[in-house]
């Protein structure tokens, strides 16, 4: 249950030894079921913002929800806390209203957190740190994905909402640097899912927690094998960072894999993250993802398989190639055939309470509602669909 009050105590002590009462919890802030949204600055304007202390770290920014178990917080840089009220030490006001950082408190942040071999180059939406001297190498690639993923939703009809923060990218400087950083612990216990890229080793990675994309520079020039790694990667996981920043996902409710993946290898094609140049049908394919539809999953797919990937990220774990094939596929299918229900689903999926399960049952209902419960229909319709693609 969500509570919410209207004035926060500007400072209150708290044992570290004892749980904190629940009439103290209620007057931490004013709370907004905003996640859903995209962060809209003109509801996250009406917090206040607070900074609570734990585990020896001090943390600012406004809360969004809480039960008895747990206080959600959202960082004046756009990372996401989940606090264990019996660790937190202090609470008190900071300001009647919640203020992200600027820019330029950003740029100072992460240049004080990456240290003198980077720098931080700063674009209309997006703030990229990399080692010294390639910004034209990073920068502005960044920014051209988000205007490409604005547009294809724009024309669809659905608007994106305006980021409320800065984007934030981190190009490390190596391979060693990128696996320190991956390897920090979530600061979300259970939403701590993170969106890698699609590959057998991971050379990309948003977080949720974070707001970050991470990657590594692979080297070579712009016409090098490892460029085109490079520009795959950041694709991936650009479009994963925009879409969780404009309200087409939530980052408090998060959505089924197959939907965030699937349309994050949508955006791979050139056809897409690139539509004005690249025209025709076979530039919006993801052709390495449809060939290994058609060679290990057509022949043994089933009504009952596409309904097993709608209600679970089970395959995932299980067969991840077969997975994000089967994703690509779905989404692609649904994109191209079904555009207008498709947007409908984003909406539904984006619009679930924050920091709640997702169950099957549920995840299959919402689908239903949207594209029918005929899977077998549905199941022959995506195979002859496949059937004609180049």
């Amino acid at each position: 249950m969500l509570v919410s009050m209207t004035r926060i105590p500007q400072s209150v002590a708290i044992p570290r030894t004892s749980r904190p009462p629940k009439l103290l919890l209620w007057a931490v802030a004013v709370i907004v079921a905003i996640c859903s949204s995209g962060f809209a600055a003109d509801r996250l304007a009406m917090e206040a913002m607070v900074q609570a202390t734990f585990q020896g770290r001090s943390v600012e920014g406004a809360p969004i929800c809480w039960n008895n178990d747990e206080v959600n917080l959202l960082g004046r840089d756009g990372r996401l806390w989940q606090l264990d009220p019996r660790q937190v030490s202090a609470f008190k006001q900071t300001a009647a209203q919640f203020h992200p950082y600027s820019p330029s408190e950003f740029r100072a942040a992460l240049l004080r957190e990456l240290g003198g071999d980077y720098e931080v180059s700063g674009t209309g939406h997006y703030l990229v740190a990399h080692p010294r001297g390639q910004r034209d190498r990073w920068a502005e690639r960044f920014e051209d994905l988000y205007r490409s993923f604005v547009h294809y939703f724009s024309v669809r009809g659905l608007q994106p909402a305006m980021p409320r923060f800065p984007l934030v990218g981190i190009v490390c400087k190596d391979r060693a640097e990128f696996e320190r950083r991956m390897a920090v612990k979530p600061t979300l216990r259970n939403f701590d899912r993170g969106y890698a890229s699609s590959r057998a080793v991971v050379e990309g990675y948003y977080r949720i927690d974070t707001n970050r994309i991470d990657l590594y520079d692979m080297g070579g020039g712009p016409d090098s094998r490892n460029w085109q790694t490079n520009a795959s990667v950041l694709i991936h996981e650009a479009t994963h960072q925009t879409a969780f920043n404009t309200g087409i996902h939530s980052r408090c409710s998060v959505p089924p894999r197959w939907l965030t993946e699937g349309l994050a290898m949508v955006f791979e094609a050139p056809g897409v993250y690139d539509s004005r140049n690249h025209t025709q049908l076979a530039d919006r394919i993801n052709h390495e993802r449809l060939q290994t539809f058609r060679q290990s999953l057509a022949s043994r797919h089933r009504p009952e398989t596409l309904a097993a990937l709608i209600a679970s990220d089970d395959l995932f774990r299980a067969d991840p190639l077969a997975a994000y094939a089967e994703a690509w596929t779905v989404s692609f299918f649904l994109v191209e055939n079904e555009p207008a229900r498709y947007v409908k689903y984003l909406k539904r999926t984006a619009a679930r309470p924050p920091f709640t399960p997702y169950p099957a049952t549920e995840r299959t209902a919402d689908f239903t509602t949207i594209f029918g419960a005929d899977w077998r229909m549905l199941h022959a319709r995506l195979l002859r669909f496949v059937a004609t693609l180049p």
